[in-house]
């Protein structure tokens, strides 16, 4: 158990942190979802959409440091790939 005062103020923000870095990353996973069940089902419209969804939550989740920008820049490239696939 943390005694000073900082100790205690750092486990307060790395409660508040968790709890939204797990937020994002569950969205983006959704995201994720919905485009692997668009491409699967072989819609073309519809698949290129949620991409464009994706690509923009990675971008987002990115630039808040809760995943590293290389880590979604793969991820959207391996997206992409799937999406380019199916064209």
């Amino acid at each position: 158990m943390a005694h000073s005062l900082s100790a205690k103020k750092r486990i307060k923000q790395n409660t508040k942190s968790r709890v939204r870095n797990r937020a994002r990353k569950s969205m983006v996973k959704t995201q994720m979802k919905q485009f692997e069940d668009a491409v699967k089902a072989g819609d073309k419209t519809a698949s290129a959409e949620q991409f464009r969804l994706v690509a923009r939550k990675l971008d987002k989740v990115a630039a808040t440091s809760t995943m590293h920008k290389k880590t979604a820049a793969r991820m959207k490239s391996r997206l992409a790939k799937k999406l380019n696939a199916l064209k």
